[in-house]
């Protein structure tokens, strides 16, 4: 098929998509870090790890930054919208969660956290504040959910409530970053494969608390990131950083299934946005972006040296960029991620089945 039939067809398709949705699930749970993030860290006074200031959010209505690491909406908030919402529910910290619940409006929480990981030391600093919510918190805050939700639904109605709901994660990625530039002395499978038994547990948790239909997003090819090309002198990606994200795919992939064939009604998908954004890298016209080296958004080398702040430097046509900024994708490149993880029929893409089928399941 020639490229720019291929193009079409894909546009078609996020067209036919993102109008046709219907709500297919009764709430979604959002768990990970800044990829998914909507505003959890603007609720922590000691953060670092905020976009909640220009130019971030200048795609988003009203030009509002609201704390996503984007220059409109994020992957997140585009999975939510295939699923017949408007966009992903509120962040954990701005619900009272007693009230919320009761609402015939509830349809899900959260608990994302720009700059989190794995690990509880991830993306903390030295400072005594919290920097960041660890996924182990974010988790102790569904119990709580949880727990408020037996008290209005009862135990029955929770435990169906929560098998229909779906359990978005995107997490991983800034504990790998972390483990690499602290030339840790780790061998590179212990850490990986330490990451997967703190995955294990956290997802066993969630299980026991009723959680069935998980939607995981495994770690991107951070090594072609804007900020980590300026560590190569030709300017090209991390190989060696991008290692450790493919062996984490491998680790998630074997966790996974292996946790459903003990939980017999538990279902996934899981996206392989390793090859799902190499795929964009190694062929940007077939997708229509012109820059995929330098973020839209930033300072210094590929615009990779400083963060997205109101004197950054800004580029006018944002959707011919895959990132927006120095670590995170446009508004566009999620929308294309979103799309290929719900409608995709590639298994390299997304497996066993897509997210569509998942909210089907």
């Amino acid at each position: 098929m020639a490229k720019g039939l291929v193009f079409l067809v894909l546009s078609l398709a996020l067209v036919v998509v993102f109008h046709s949705a219907n709500a297919q699930v009764p709430s979604i749970f959002i768990l990970g870090d800044s990829t998914a993030d909507v505003g959890t860290n603007n609720f922590l006074p000691g953060s670092t790890a905020r976009a909640d200031f220009p130019h971030n959010g200048i795609d988003f209505p009203n030009k509002r930054p609201t704390g996503r690491f984007s220059n409109g909406l994020n992957s997140a908030d585009l999975l939510a919208k295939l699923m017949g919402y408007k966009r992903s529910p509120p962040p954990f910290f701005s619900l009272n969660i007693a009230y919320a619940v009761k609402k015939s409006s509830f349809r899900g929480i959260n608990f994302a956290s720009g700059g989190s990981g794995l690990l509880d030391v991830t993306g903390q600093t030295m400072s005594n504040q919290r920097n960041v919510v660890p996924l182990s918190e974010q988790i102790q805050q569904f119990s709580n959910v949880h727990g408020k939700l037996m008290a209005t639904m009862g135990p029955a109605g929770t435990e169906n409530f929560l098998s229909k709901s779906l359990f978005f994660i995107s997490i991983g990625s800034n504990d790998i970053f972390g483990y690499y530039h602290s030339n840790s002395t780790i061998p590179k499978q212990e850490f990986i494969s330490t990451l997967g038994l703190a995955y294990e547990k956290y997802l066993r948790a969630l299980l026991n608390l009723g959680a069935r239909k998980f939607g995981i997003i495994s770690v991107p090819p951070i090594g072609c990131c804007p900020s980590q090309r300026i560590y190569n002198a030709t300017g090209g990606c991390l190989d060696e950083l991008n290692e450790h994200a493919r062996a984490f795919y491998v680790t998630m992939e074997t966790l996974i299934y292996k946790l459903s064939t003990e939980y017999k009604d538990m279902k996934y998908s899981l996206g392989n946005t390793y090859e799902m954004t190499i795929n964009v890298i190694d062929n940007p016209a077939l997708f229509n972006f012109k820059e995929v080296k330098t973020a839209c958004c930033g300072g210094g080398k590929f615009n990779g040296e400083s963060f997205c702040e109101p004197n950054a430097n800004l580029c006018s046509k944002r959707h011919q960029y895959l990132f927006w900024d120095l670590f995170h994708p446009t508004q566009t490149a999620s929308k294309l991620a979103a799309v290929t993880l719900y409608s995709s029929g590639e298994q390299r893409f997304v497996s066993p089945i897509n997210f569509s089928q998942l909210a089907a399941a």
